[in-house]
């Protein structure tokens, strides 16, 4: 324990200098702005009472209240079967963590549905984690989509209860793309944050400390967010002040990200104090003005920001992120707010002796796997017993029913192959570049690949003693 994880660290998948970044950009929600727990309630009960009022759903879904330990980041729903599960990086199912409704469903009822625990590419979420063009799966990515995955999650379990028979594609269609975004774009969540701006916005003055550091070293500084122009500015206002604007040279809203990275055909438009969009041609971004939609290609022509000078950072890594690091070559940074908690986690007394224990089961069973005398098998069958326990207990130190956002039982998930993938840094907040100068280097670990390490049964008996002490004494 004397080594522990810092949890106001920056975490870093490519090597990248700060010394050579010139321009900073963000997005708003969950990067520049972060939310109370009041948020998700609000968007859960919202989204739930449009099914009752206009899609005509039992009134009794309203006795199922928001749980804000039920889901996490990164779990595919398959739309077809209505279950909720966690998918590591090989496609493989972690059993035990595929959920009907509000309940776990048996390994053996998945494997026979799948046909085995692996998810084949074709059935996989697309490119940007949506369920299209055949694929069956959505991927959950954002963290507004934690209220989303357990709305789905109740109404399925209220079917279910009930012996009602339904169509599971409709019930998907219904919350995803009717109630959860009827939430957002009829205004519900912008009106309820800006009439009690303090009960859902947290930490302003971290961010503020933040873009203080940045302009007093002089770098260029960029908005592109998908909200509305009034929300952000009484955000940005409540955070910043009212000259917010002076801090960003270009400020662009209601982007509809990722289209905005993809499509070329959709021009800027500037909005006015009072809101108004002009209908002028736009022949340069002007510093303290506002502007919505746009693309990127239009940006980068005229801005002259491209390439490795410019890092952005956001918190949904298919919409934010990775257009920008595979088409335009941009530094791409992730805000990944549980990675905070999760290293909390592992920095306690308990986790730290668990997993040493569990990494010394695994090698013992591989090692003494030869032995096949029946005494020694029924021995193996309690080694392996007893790490599957030790599995489930380090999973439900994370999350009761899905465990740890970037983990299953040995390899990482989904969501963590995309976030190495597109991001170049990840960090819990943007307060922690606090903590660094603004030339600052971050270099990746390098950690070892398999064939890098030797087998358990290839390592010398000196290198293996004290792990065999270890379990007899045990």
């Amino acid at each position: 324990m004397s080594n522990l994880l810092n949890p106001d660290a920056i975490f870093s998948n490519n090597e990248m200098s700060l010394s050579d970044i010139e321009i900073y950009g963000f997005d708003y929600d969950y990067t520049l702005v972060f939310y109370s727990k009041h948020l998700h309630t609000l968007i859960f009960n919202a989204a739930r009472d449009l099914l009752i009022n206009e899609h005509r759903y039992p009134a009794e879904i309203r006795k199922y209240e928001y749980d804000p330990n039920f889901a996490i980041r990164g779990l595919h729903y398959d739309v077809q079967r209505a279950v909720l599960m966690k998918i590591d990086a090989f496609h493989y199912i972690q059993l035990g963590t595929v959920y009907r409704g509000l309940s776990v469903v048996p390994d053996e009822e998945v494997i026979e549905m799948y046909e085995g625990s692996h998810v084949p590419l074709e059935q996989m979420s697309d490119f940007y984690g949506k369920s299209s063009h055949g694929n069956t799966m959505k991927q959950f990515m954002d963290i507004f989509s934690l209220p989303e995955m357990t709305l789905l999650s109740c109404v399925n379990e209220y079917f279910l209860k009930n012996n009602i028979d339904y169509e599971p594609v409709h019930l998907y269609k219904d919350v995803k793309v009717d109630s959860i975004r009827d939430v957002h774009t009829k205004g519900i969540m912008y009106r309820a944050i800006e009439a009690d701006i303090e009960k859902y916005i947290c930490y302003p003055e971290q961010t503020r400390a933040v873009l203080a550091k940045l302009a007093d070293h002089g770098k260029k500084m960029f908005l592109i967010t998908n909200s509305p122009s009034s929300f952000v500015d009484k955000g940005m206002r409540y955070i910043v002040g009212k000259d917010w604007r002076d801090l960003f040279d270009v400020v662009i809203v209601q982007a509809e990200k990722p289209n905005f990275f993809n499509d070329k055909r959709r021009p800027f438009r500037k909005v006015n104090e009072k809101g108004v969009l002009l209908w002028d041609k736009i022949y340069k971004l002007q510093k303290g003005q506002i502007y919505k939609q746009g693309n990127l290609y239009e940006f980068l022509k005229l801005t002259g920001w491209r390439g490795s000078k410019v890092l952005y950072f956001g918190d949904h890594i298919y919409s934010d992120l990775a257009d920008l690091t595979l088409k335009h070559g941009w530094r791409t940074g992730a805000i990944i707010p549980e990675l905070r908690s999760e290293l909390r986690i592992m920095n306690t007394e308990q986790y730290i002796q668990t997993m040493t224990w569990l990494q010394t089961l695994t090698g013992l069973l591989e090692q003494m796997q030869v032995h096949r005398d029946a005494e020694s098998q029924l021995v193996l069958q309690e080694w392996k017993k007893e790490r599957k326990e030790m599995r489930e207990m380090t999973k439900g130190s994370f999350n009761t029913q899905f465990g740890s956002l970037f983990r299953t039982d040995q390899n990482p998930t989904y969501f963590l192959r995309r976030l190495s993938r597109f991001a170049d840094i990840y960090m819990a907040s943007l307060s922690c570049l606090l903590s660094y100068d603004v030339s600052h280097t971050f270099y990746p670990r390098r950690t070892p690949l398999q064939h890098e390490l030797p087998a358990w049964s290839d390592r010398p008996p000196a290198a293996r003693l004290p792990l065999l002490q270890e379990a007899q004494a045990k």
